[in-house]
């Protein structure tokens, strides 16, 4: 038997005892990776999804960098860790994941997970709208999956409450001078920049991604060292600024405008980012330039999400609104991953 014939026989690597194995699912929800953790990662103690959180970055951060770095992931990959609901209403909870560390908020993983759960059937799947309760570290999602004839056609959510911390907000940035921005929570806090009340030297299509990346970042850190208002009313562990988005006019004659997303250590959104359009949701109705039909946001990738505003609510000191984003999502894969307790590299590495 010749080395070919042998390779046909035997296909399957044998994990020595020693190794650590993950399994995932892989998915996309217009073009933005998540990786699903499905099995291998440790028993996680926490009470609930935010002390959880917590445990995790002080306990298994190392299994983070693996999963999400080179050479298994890269600097603009994605993951999820399913964990139990907060209490018996809920249907799971949910541990978001990135080169960063761990969001608060995630549409696209809400969106993605959602989808998942009907096609492996965790749920009990039936025609017309599957109700979801996930506790995400933010709060309590409630999603929708669309099922017609046994499949699913999208999936939409109702956000946590959403506000505005200020419009029209003023940064002085290094090398760009002053940004106008406006603040806002939709899950995660966000500096949102319109492009038309800004003079940079760049467009939002990937032609720019360099140059979106350091700027994002720039406005970001800034933003960031005035730190003014970024703070949710109830969970200190909430009060940061995740990300910067660039708003700009569409490609797309179905779109109505284009978010671009800079968040966690530089990573671009693929989607339009659903915590993101979230917060233009309470910016929208804040300024009153949203009825009752939704908007449609093209991301850099040229996928769409749709966001409307479902209620007004009051959330401590803030006036908010529930914001529901509709999109879709996509399988791509399914992987068992090893690390060899010998490998120099096995806990990851980023180059971008």
């Amino acid at each position: 038997m010749n080395t070919y014939q042998k390779i046909q026989q035997e296909k399957h690597f044998g994990t020595p005892p020693d190794w650590v194995q993950i399994k995932t699912i892989d998915m996309h929800t217009g073009g933005e990776p998540l990786r699903v953790i499905v099995d291998g990662f440790p028993d996680i103690s926490g009470g609930n999804v935010l002390a959880s959180r917590r445990f995790v970055k002080e306990n298994y951060d190392y299994l983070r960098t693996a999963l999400m770095f080179e050479p298994r992931g890269h600097a603009d990959m994605y993951g999820c860790l399913l964990l139990p609901p907060n209490d018996d209403s809920g249907d799971f909870g949910i541990l978001f994941m990135h080169n960063e560390g761990y969001s608060t908020m995630c549409g696209h993983a809400i969106i993605a997970i959602s989808t998942l759960a009907v096609e492996m059937q965790w749920i009990d799947v039936q025609e017309g709208d599957n109700v979801l309760k996930i506790d995400a570290p933010c709060g309590r999602i409630t999603a929708y999956a669309q099922v017609k004839q046994g499949q699913v056609q999208g999936v939409r959510f109702h956000c946590v409450p959403s506000f505005v911390v200020g419009l029209d907000r003023q940064v002085n940035v290094p090398g760009l001078g002053t940004v106008t921005y406006d603040l806002a929570y939709g899950g995660a806090f966000y500096a949102y920049v319109d492009m038309r009340k800004n003079q940079f030297k760049f467009d939002l299509t990937p032609d720019s991604y360099q140059d979106i990346i350091g700027t994002g970042m720039d406005i970001k850190r800034a933003v960031m060292s005035e730190g003014e208002g970024i703070i949710h009313p109830y969970e200190e562990d909430l009060s940061f600024l995740y990300g910067t988005i660039f708003i700009g006019g569409p490609l797309q004659d179905s779109a109505d405008s284009r978010n671009v997303c800079v968040f966690a250590e530089g990573e671009v959104d693929r989607c339009p980012t659903g915590s993101g359009v979230s917060g233009r949701m309470a910016i929208h109705h804040a300024r009153n330039e949203i009825g009752e039909e939704p908007m449609h946001i093209e991301s850099i990738t040229g996928s769409v999400f749709k966001g409307s505003v479902v209620e007004e609510v009051q959330f401590g000191p803030h006036r908010a609104v529930i914001p529901q984003v509709e999109g879709t999502a996509h399988i791509t894969g399914q992987h068992t991953f090893i690390i060899d307790p010998k490998d120099p590299m096995k806990n990851g590495f980023i180059l971008r």
